[in-house]
């Protein structure tokens, strides 16, 4: 057990995409007006909550892991790092950042952010992963969290933003995990987890991924158009998004299932990471979205 373990007990990569997504949310709820220091405080403390709900999930699924090749040599289940231990160290990047949360950002930040731990954690991992596929739906929350978390961070309130901001993540969090479950069939299998793709087969999943795909452009494409994001944004989301869908509807067949939805899994990385990069380049300013929701016509005028 050494420091290399630690670090990928904490599922690094898993907790730099939602860092990704957070900084997405926090630019988004700031309005154009960034507070440097609760910016950076916001994604301290939601890091280190998500990289605490990462080793929790280890220790949960480690008998899991050591049935797949892809994790069977995770430190909690290979052995090298014991259960109390990977507990304790997941209880410490808890309590610590929960604690920056508490001291630099806003109770809805911690509300929300606790909220995703748990739904990740207690819902997702210790439960319904072993027993429906829903739970990639139910888990989409916990993914969505952070980047509502740091929104609400930035000022932004629990409004008609925050929705949107939830619902544009979990709806790109669906087909992102689908895709995976493709790719890596065989591991999904042989744990014998009941993903979408063994209990519904390839077809069914293809399905499920192209109409959440479809509707995460929708979703993505309406926040610049109701004033949330600028119109460098929407073109970036337009265009990212249509990219994705198209990926989506060419080149599948059963036989080629698994590469096909390794390009999905990718694709989905790509448009992410793009849709956070314009976000903090060209977030509305502050007012701009209610002034579009006021200037829309209505039944009375």
């Amino acid at each position: 057990m050494g420091f290399r373990d630690f670090v990928g007990v904490a599922k690094p990569w898993l907790t730099a995409a939602n860092l990704v997504t957070a900084g997405a949310g926090f630019f988004l709820g700031c309005g154009g007006a960034v507070a440097w220091g609760t910016f950076f405080a916001a994604l301290a403390g939601i890091g280190l909550v998500v990289a605490s709900g990462c080793v929790a999930n280890n220790g949960i699924d480690s008998r899991l892991d050591r049935a797949m090749a892809r994790t069977r040599g995770r430190a909690m289940a290979a052995g090298r790092m014991p259960l109390w231990v990977g507990l304790a160290y997941a209880a410490v990047l808890g309590f610590f950042g929960t604690a920056v949360l508490a001291v630099w950002t806003t109770p809805a930040t911690v509300a929300v952010t606790l909220g995703g731990f748990v739904v990740y954690v207690g819902v997702y991992s210790a439960w319904l992963k072993r027993r429906s596929p829903a739970s990639t739906v139910v888990g989409s929350l916990a993914g969505a969290a952070p980047p509502l978390a740091a929104y609400c961070a930035a000022g932004g309130d629990l409004d008609l933003g925050a929705v949107m901001v939830l619902t544009l993540f979990c709806l790109w969090q669906v087909p992102h995990s689908y895709a995976v479950t493709l790719h890596r069939f065989d591991d999904y299998a042989a744990a014998g987890l009941p993903v979408l793709p063994v209990r519904q087969g390839f077809d069914a999943t293809r399905r499920h991924i192209v109409w959440h795909i479809a509707a995460f452009v929708l979703a993505a494409v309406l926040l610049g158009v109701l004033g949330y994001a600028g119109q460098a944004y929407l073109a970036v989301a337009t265009v990212s998004g249509a990219c994705w869908l198209a990926v989506a509807l060419h080149g599948y067949s059963d036989a080629l299932a698994r590469g096909w939805g390794r390009r999905v899994y990718l694709a989905s990385i790509v448009v992410v990471c793009l849709l956070a990069l314009a976000l903090a380049l060209d977030p509305a300013k502050r007012g701009d979205a209610g002034d579009s929701l006021a200037d829309a016509p209505t039944a009375q005028s």
